[in-house]
């Protein structure tokens, strides 16, 4: 797999703990939305190393003309070279790879379920659907523990109203400890949640993204109400 050079453009915090990280896109880089890369550091401490590299998912959709990833933050080696990455500092990226990709069939609704920073593929699939303005149902369960752990929440939140196709259920954990006021759902994804998300929906299809732990339970909450297994699609996220 070759590598590419980028150079980062900015970073800004998307929620409490949690950064993204924009680079410029090489001239010909193209990807399908849901897919990740391997984003390489020079950091002396870390260079040449497996250490060296993380896999991330792209944030960014193909028609926007940056590579964005989005992070915890974290007490790594790598994560302390990224964050300590100077602006116009250059990385190295491989890929494009991965397949949490959107299905083809535009008559089947996609249920997209997210933990935490599970969120990032689905920000690049849900960026190119409202692009392409795609004529097929798309509802987001996303759950955190706070509003203020909630990466690109109100991003999402505009995009449901700009989006008809596009229904957005968020739903926190931990509302005891935040300081910011929540009219939406509270409590853990269970079966009831996403059998009420689905009542309605042709034939979804299902993606889900998070903790390995979370990414298994939802596999098995989902089989116990019926979903077929060839109609889940899963990625864990580790170390993020």
């Amino acid at each position: 797999m070759t590598s590419e050079t980028v150079r980062l453009q900015r970073r800004e915090e998307v929620a409490h703990g949690t950064m993204a990280f924009h680079f410029d896109k090489p001239a010909g880089f193209s990807f399908k939305p849901g897919q990740a890369i391997d984003l390489i550091l020079p950091d002396p401490a870390i260079a040449g190393t497996e250490g060296a590299r993380h896999a991330f998912s792209i944030v960014s959709a193909p028609h926007e003309g940056e590579l964005v990833v989005a992070t915890r933050r974290r007490d790594s080696a790598f994560k302390n070279a990224l964050a300590g990455l100077a602006l116009g500092a250059p990385a190295q990226v491989e890929g494009p790879f991965g397949a949490l990709t959107l299905h083809n069939k535009a008559e089947r609704a996609a249920v997209f379920v997210a933990g935490g920073i599970g969120i990032t593929p689905f920000m690049s699939m849900l960026r190119h659907a409202a692009h392409q303005r795609l004529q097929r149902r798309l509802v987001l369960v996303y759950s955190n523990r706070r509003p203020e752990d909630s990466a690109f929440l109100s991003e999402l939140q505009r995009l449901e109203g700009d989006y008809p196709n596009f229904s957005l259920v968020a739903t926190m954990t931990r509302m005891a400890e935040s300081r910011l006021p929540w009219m939406g759902e509270t409590g853990l994804v269970d079966a009831a949640l996403l059998k009420r998300v689905a009542a309605e929906l042709p034939d979804p299809v299902y993606y889900v993204a998070g903790p390995p732990a979370m990414v298994a339970g939802l596999r098995e909450t989902l089989e116990r109400v019926g979903v077929d297994d060839d109609d889940i699609r899963s990625e864990e996220f580790y170390g993020y």
